[in-house]
Formats: C-alpha cells, sequence, structure tokens
C-alpha cells in the first residue's frame, strides 16, 4: 500500500516560527552550532513570509553587531525579495551564505527571549485585506522589500540605523505569514518614513 506524503505546516504567526525554530535547536545533530540552511528549512524554504520573517528578525537581533553582518542580512533579503517580485515558485539562496554558521544557544536564546513580544504580536494579527498578500499586490510588497534591503547598505554606516529597515522586514514577514494587509501596510509606512527622515544622510 503506497503512504502519502504529509504536507508540512507552514507557520501562520510568530510563535509558530520560533516553535519551529526552537524545535530545531534542540534536534539538531550538532552541539554548537546551526547553519542558515538548518534554521531556514525549519520554518520552509519554499514560502517567502516565513523567510522573510526570520531573515528580518536576524537583521534587528544582536547577532549583526558583528562586523559585515548588517549587509549580509541585507543581501539575503534582497536576494529573497527579488525572487518574490518575479514570482519563482521556488526560492534559491546561495550555497556559501547558507552554509553560515549560527551559535547553537544564541540562536535558541534569542527565540526565548522572543516569546513574549511573539505573544503580544500574535494577538494583533489575522487575516485582513489578504488581497495585499497575493498578486499583483504582493509584487508591490516585494519592490517595498527591495527599498528596505537596499537603504540598509548606506545605513549600515550609521549605528542603530538599520533597525528600521529591518524592522520594516519584520512587518512584511509577518503580514505574508499571517496573511494580515494590515502588517503590510506598516511595512510600507516604515520604509516609507525612513526614506524620508534618512533622505538628507544617504542621498
Amino acid at each position: 500500500m503506497r503512504m502519502m506524503r504529509v504536507k508540512p505546516v507552514e507557520p501562520s504567526n510568530l510563535e509558530d516560527v520560533l516553535d519551529e525554530i526552537a524545535a530545531k535547536c534542540d534536534n539538531d545533530s550538532t552541539p554548537d552550532t546551526l547553519t542558515l540552511d538548518e534554521v531556514l528549512e525549519s520554518v520552509g524554504r519554499r514560502s517567502y513570509g516565513p523567510l522573510l520573517l526570520v531573515i528580518g528578525l536576524f537583521a534587528i537581533s544582536p547577532a549583526t553587531i558583528l562586523p559585515g553582518m548588517t549587509w549580509f542580512a541585507a543581501a539575503l533579503t534582497l536576494l529573497v525579495a527579488g525572487q518574490m517580485a518575479l514570482g519563482r515558485p521556488r526560492i534559491w539562496l546561495p550555497k556559501k551564505a547558507l552554509q553560515a554558521q549560527l551559535p547553537r544557544d544564541a540562536v535558541r536564546s534569542g527565540v526565548e527571549k522572543g516569546r513574549g513580544a511573539a505573544k503580544v504580536i500574535d494577538k494583533l494579527l489575522k487575516p485582513r485585506l489578504t488581497v495585499l498578500s497575493k498578486p499583483p499586490f504582493v509584487n508591490l510588497v516585494a519592490l517595498m522589500v527591495i527599498a528596505a534591503a537596499l537603504i540598509t547598505f548606506p545605513l549600515g554606516l550609521i549605528p542603530l540605523a538599520p533597525l528600521a529597515p529591518g524592522l520594516a522586514v519584520v512587518f512584511f514577514g509577518l503580514g505574508m505569514v499571517a496573511r494580515d494587509g494590515l502588517w503590510l501596510a506598516l511595512g510600507t509606512a516604515v520604509i516609507a518614513g525612513t526614506i524620508w527622515l534618512t533622505k538628507p544622510l544617504i542621498f
């Protein structure tokens, strides 16, 4: 008798994403590190929402204090958003980037520290204005994410400035995961405000 493959359930809110990453931390075969690929696979490499959410959370995490990490996160965001704009069904990421090592304890600690905020945020998430998460509007969302990534490169030279576009990417990821158009609109507002406030500095 042929067994049917069970399709993995995609995360539908921030707590789901954190749960998947925590499970990967607990069940990973390597005791000290996780690769970026393992983290992304835990939330699903086939969907743009969870990927953007994880990359956005990384972009606003203490890990970006390390030299070059802000631009690394921006480059990943740009690559994912570009494929999102083109409507690619499967997301491609460079093998070298996927092999980046992340301390497992730091990932686990970040997940646990984020649970309190996740409970609050998830209460505010719900499917609404869902048309904004579907073509052709989702292509406009992708362009906003591209703008967030591009503006991060010059802002990376200013302490704490990249947090604003990183937060916008988190909002876009939440909106895509929960099919919540309000969070997509919030992300757009954050990017527009960031560009307006920093225009004298970067243009």
